[in-house]
């Protein structure tokens, strides 16, 4: 399947960054043993995926995971293009079990000066616009917004701001 959806095997040991490393495999947990070293966009595609599968494969970064059953080529390519793009696709089913179980952690609390800080980031506000508005130096804006990047767990500054809105802190 992997030819018809126009993918080529990676041969050397260290693909490039442009690369999306897709991992095949009978469940997410040994598709995640397989993955190779170091900082790679990955999908897996598992025959069965469980939501302590999916909950494992999000904790280790992993963007996109796919069911192998009646999963086309064209999907398959699809995901691909995907995640090239940073874009993450994960399975209703399992996905909706995860989150009806409670797994997922309460809101984290925030300083005023953090919220007001990453309402301004949700507002789209760059970090020199928002030293100006709230009078402190673009680097304390920066070390705000890591700060509240470690505190929500976030990749990015889009995912910080997705978390905030979604557990009510702006």
């Amino acid at each position: 399947m992997l030819c018809r959806a126009g993918l080529v095997p990676v041969t050397e040991e260290d693909p490039d960054a442009d690369t999306v490393v897709v991992v095949v495999a009978p469940t997410v947990e040994e598709a995640l043993s397989h993955r190779p070293p170091g900082e790679h966009r990955t999908l897996l595609v598992c025959d069965t995926v469980t939501p302590s599968g999916l909950r494992r494969a999000i904790r280790c970064g992993v963007p996109a995971v796919l069911c192998a059953a009646g999963l086309t080529p064209e999907q398959l390519g699809a995901a691909v293009r995907g995640a090239r793009r940073g874009e993450g696709r994960l399975p209703y089913p399992p996905l909706a079990r995860l989150l009806a179980a409670g797994d997922v952690p309460g809101p984290v609390g925030l300083t005023p000066g953090q919220t007001r800080v990453l309402t301004l980031v949700a507002d789209g506000y760059a970090n020199a616009d928002i030293a100006r508005r709230i009078g402190c130096s673009e680097h304390t804006v920066k070390n705000t917004v890591h700060e509240v990047m470690g505190r929500l767990q976030a990749r990015n500054r889009a995912h910080a701001v997705a978390t905030a809105v979604r557990t009510g802190l702006v």
